[in-house]
């Protein structure tokens, strides 16, 4: 689902990208090297304090949370060890949470394809700031876990294909 959203979003100049993945350590960092290659856009293992870039993409390293804190007038990434969240570190939610909290209104979150219940409570911290969640749609998800809670909670503003999502964030 990455390898086909990422791409089409290389138009975007706007905003840095965060990307969680329920990955453990080091499978991350290849992640990150072969979507740098499809979309010729950098894609990071963020690092803690690592300032986030209009137009790049930042994905969770395995084993860490990763959150957005503002300093001054840049965003950065911030990872923790805290415990797993959904039995998952990375986890969606602690991000999304962050984003509701720094950035509110203009937050977007984009639920992929994926299994269990991660980022439902997240999704629901960034409508109540005034944000805006798009989920991909349950035909063209291998598993329609997380975006199905999502959409089923009444918090997607567009359940949409795959091939449809990119457009519609860069709308």
């Amino acid at each position: 689902a990455l390898a086909n959203l990422l791409p089409k979003l290389k138009a975007n100049k706007r905003v840095p990208v965060m990307i969680v993945q329920h990955m453990p350590p080091l499978f991350t960092q290849h992640l990150a090297n072969r979507l740098s290659s499809l979309t010729g856009t950098p894609v990071h293992e963020a690092h803690d304090q690592q300032t986030l870039q209009p137009g790049e993409f930042y994905i969770a390293p395995g084993g860490f949370h990763m959150e957005v804190a503002r300093k001054g007038d840049t965003l950065q990434a911030h990872l923790t060890q805290d415990p797993p969240l959904h039995s998952c570190r990375p986890a969606a939610d602690i991000l999304f949470r962050s984003a509701a909290a720094v950035t509110g209104p203009a937050t977007l979150a984009v639920v992929l394809t994926g299994m269990g219940r991660d980022g439902l409570a997240g999704c629901q911290e960034i409508t109540t700031a005034g944000g805006q969640v798009l989920v991909q749609d349950e035909l063209t998800s291998v598993v329609w876990g997380m975006p199905g809670h999502v959409a089923r909670a009444g918090l997607a503003q567009a359940v949409l294909p795959i091939d449809e999502l990119g457009d519609e964030v860069l709308r």
